[in-house]
């Protein structure tokens, strides 16, 4: 993500951001008819500029005032008085009935990485953190996608984590370059960190430990997203399929990678990738 737009003005003549070409999720999002597909850009469009907020977004009390104009800006669309850059989430949100509380829970998420360093949050915070961040996405999506009130909730509880997991376990060493660490302080403790920074923590001998445990943690809710994908329309769970295999990738890169220094980077190779398009986007 780059920088955010500071300035109080509407972005009214900007297209919105839309997914790199190679990435996982344009593909996933490829999947979808037109107008399905069209409003999960407009979500991902909302997500990515909140997100450049909380990242690149300049001095502390800038961000702040930005992501309050953000939830300004959608409590107006909801008062059916969208200004110009949410206008393209008119329609998902009458079509799909897409939550306010969702939206809103998606600014927190980013506020919460946007005004200090997360660095060994508490389980409950980081699974508060994973719920606004991923899960909250989770839930606009589904709801695009078409699935049935009860088991998309559930989804977008179970893939959100996984995949925000995934993502954390990827971004060790990134994370602590910028100051952060998200892994959780009570398994930090049991390794004798009590209150770490995050250079000592993923150079500490038995972090590995920290990272299988976390790991695992992602892989219950890898099992779980399967168990709801597998019993629900596949026209409804393809973009669902693709992103919880693809993402499934990296965690397995990671663990046959190990958690000894130094770290490569992990990517999971073109071939795999394309297998799991092939077998997920066939309908």
């Amino acid at each position: 993500m780059t920088a955010a737009a500071t300035s109080a003005r509407e972005p009214a003549a900007e297209a919105p951001a839309l997914p790199a070409s190679g990435s996982s999720f344009y593909t996933a999002m490829r999947l979808l008819p037109k107008d399905r597909r069209e409003a999960m850009y407009a979500v991902y469009a909302f997500c990515r500029a909140v997100d450049d907020v909380a990242d690149d977004g300049g001095p502390a009390e800038i961000r702040a005032a930005e992501l309050d104009r953000w939830r300004a800006d959608i409590d107006a669309l909801y008062a059916g008085r969208p200004p110009a850059r949410v206008r393209d989430l008119v329609v998902p949100v009458e079509r799909y009935g897409l939550k306010r509380e969702d939206f809103h829970a998606v600014i927190d998420g980013m506020a919460m990485d946007a005004f200090s360093d997360i660095v060994a949050p508490d389980s409950a915070t980081l699974d508060l953190y994973c719920d606004r961040v991923a899960s909250a996405v989770g839930r606009l999506s589904v709801r695009i996608f078409g699935l049935a009130e009860e088991d998309g909730i559930r989804l977008a509880w179970h893939q959100g984590r996984a995949l925000q997991l995934t993502n954390i376990l990827r971004d060790i060493d990134e994370d602590a370059e910028r100051g952060r660490l998200y892994l959780p302080r009570e398994r930090l403790a049991a390794i004798g960190l009590t209150d770490p920074t995050p250079a000592a923590a993923i150079a500490h001998p038995r972090i590995g430990e920290v990272c299988a445990g976390l790991a695992k943690e992602a892989e219950q809710h890898y099992r779980a997203t399967w168990t709801i994908i597998r019993r629900n329309p596949r026209s409804h769970t393809k973009a669902a399929r693709l992103m919880a295999a693809a993402y499934h990738l990296y965690l397995d890169a990671l663990l046959k990678r190990g958690w000894d220094a130094p770290r490569a980077r992990v990517k999971p190779g073109k071939l795999a990738l394309l297998a799991v398009a092939l077998r997920h986007g066939i309908v």
